[in-house]
Parts: structure tokens; C-alpha cells; sequence
């Protein structure tokens, strides 16, 4: 433990500074560690931390360790991200597209829909997040796929700004929208349905960091996602795992063999069923 003449002469906004500075050196740190790592008095950063939690500058996880906030990591580090996540998925989205013939997009939440890059099918480049598109995150696979593996504070400003039904599939209850992500999570494919235009559907899969958090989502567009999952979705756990490894949040693995490979664990082709959406959306 610090002693209490090394913070003596120590302004509030100094020591503040300094918990902050430690994240240099990890996602997230104990109290304890805090405590040695910025040679304060544990209650002296036991009662910044707890401030700076309540501002939302920290946060708090499960298992009782502290971590930097969204608003702080959206400040410092979501242009950041869109930079690398241009860089390094460039040849992922053209491999995918190549690959399936189809058009492909990722996407990263951006106050609270979803900015998007693509390669349509043929020749044409990868667009860039400097022309990015918006979409609504409720209504997509892209948005599904990211607010799965979000923390549940997104989700819910999500549900608090409303879930604007584009067409009759539209999910639009907070009820259906939570469940539908549950299952999202379980399965790690997330599926939209003519939820937005009539007349297009889409399977995405995200690409999470070493906390199990999306950074990003891949999506491809489909016409009927029952019968386009046997080809799609080993193909996009392979670009979105490969994706993450680029990224530095995987550990190197051997690419999935076969499609029950890619499933969940314990599931097959004909059992893969999409929970989010009602029969009737088949029809």
C-alpha cells in the first residue's frame, strides 16, 4: 500500500490523472492494484475510482475490477479504430465477396446506428468510412451482431430512443429486440429479414476483442437466409476470426472444418433456427 506522504503535495486532477495513466498498461486493474500502481492510500483511490465511476470515466465489471468507460473510449479511440479497421479489413471484405459473389459490409456502432463499409459484388473497391453509410442498428444484422456483444447500457439507448418499424418484420417490442440478441450471443450469427427493406435480407457475425466486446460486425446480403446459411456462415466466421487475429484480439487457430464446425456448439444445419424473427417472415 502507498504511503500517504507519497501523494502529499498531489492535486485531485493529478491523482485522477494518474489511475487514468495506469490503463497504458491494461484493459482493467483491480482497486489493489490501482492502489500500488499510482502509490496513493487505498482509501484515497478507492474514493477517485468510485467518482470517477459514477461520471461514467470508469467502469465497472463483474468480476469487481475497474475498466475505461465508453464515453472516454469513444473519445480517444473510435476514429482510431474506424482507421485500423479500414486498414486491416480491406482484403477480408474482397476475399468474402470474391468468395460468395455477393455484396458484403462491416460495420461499427456510431451514436447509436451503424456506420458501414461494403464491397459490391464485381469489381468495384471497398468504400472507406470517410463516405461511410448509416443504417439503423435495430433493424440489421450488422446492428444485431454488434449490440449483442455491447454492453447492455448501449443496448439500452438503444431501446430508449424507439424501434422505428421500416416494414411489417420490423422487430419493435423491447421484449422480442432483447431476445432476439440473447440468442445473437448464444449463437454468434445474428439474422435480418426484410426487417428493414421488403425486399433484402442479411446474416452478419461479429468480430469480438479479447473481452468477448464487438468491435465490428461483418454482413452479407442474402435473399433467403435459410437456405444461403450452409454456404455463408462458415465463410464469415473464417473472415471475422481471421479479422480479429489481424486485429490482435485472437489467438491463431485452425480454420473450422466443415459447416457443423462453424455452428454452434451442438447444432447442425437443419437445426439453426433464427428466434429473432416470427415464421411468418418466411412466408
Amino acid at each position: 500500500m502507498a504511503s500517504s506522504e507519497s501523494a502529499e503535495g498531489r492535486t485531485v486532477i493529478s491523482k485522477a490523472a494518474t489511475i487514468l495513466m495506469a490503463y497504458l498498461y491494461g484493459e482493467s486493474h483491480s482497486l489493489t492494484e490501482l492502489t500500488t500502481v499510482c502509490d496513493l492510500p487505498l482509501s484515497t483511490t478507492h474514493r477517485l475510482v468510485s467518482e470517477l465511476a459514477h461520471c461514467k470515466i470508469l467502469d465497472r465489471t463483474d468480476s469487481g475490477e475497474y475498466r475505461v468507460g465508453i464515453p472516454v473510449r469513444k473519445i480517444g479511440g473510435s476514429k482510431r479504430c474506424a482507421i485500423d479497421l479500414e486498414e486491416q479489413s480491406h482484403f477480408a471484405l474482397q476475399d468474402l465477396s470474391y468468395t460468395l459473389d455477393v455484396t458484403v459490409r462491416l460495420g461499427v456502432l456510431h451514436e447509436g446506428e451503424v456506420a458501414y463499409v461494403e464491397k459490391l459484388t464485381g469489381r468495384r473497391p471497398v468504400t472507406g468510412f470517410q463516405e461511410a453509410r448509416h443504417v439503423p442498428a435495430h433493424a440489421t444484422a450488422l446492428g444485431k451482431a454488434l449490440l449483442a456483444f455491447s454492453p447492455q447500457q448501449t443496448v439500452h439507448a438503444i431501446l430508449l430512443r424507439g424501434l422505428t418499424a421500416f416494414t411489417p418484420y420490423t422487430l419493435t417490442t423491447p421484449e422480442r429486440f432483447r431476445r432476439a440478441l440473447a440468442m445473437t450471443r448464444l449463437s454468434r450469427l445474428a439474422v435480418s429479414h426484410r426487417e428493414l427493406t421488403i425486399g433484402q435480407s442479411a446474416i452478419a457475425v461479429p468480430v469480438l476483442n479479447s473481452e468477448r466486446e464487438a468491435v465490428a460486425a461483418i454482413e452479407v446480403l442474402v435473399d433467403d437466409p435459410v437456405s444461403a446459411l450452409a454456404t455463408v456462415r462458415p465463410a464469415l466466421d473464417i473472415a471475422c476470426r481471421s479479422l480479429s487475429r489481424q486485429l490482435g484480439y485472437a489467438k491463431v487457430t485452425s480454420p473450422p472444418r466443415g459447416l457443423n464446425a462453424c455452428l454452434t456448439r451442438g447444432q447442425t444445419a437443419e437445426s439453426t433456427s433464427f428466434p429473432e424473427m416470427d415464421s411468418a417472415q418466411f412466408r
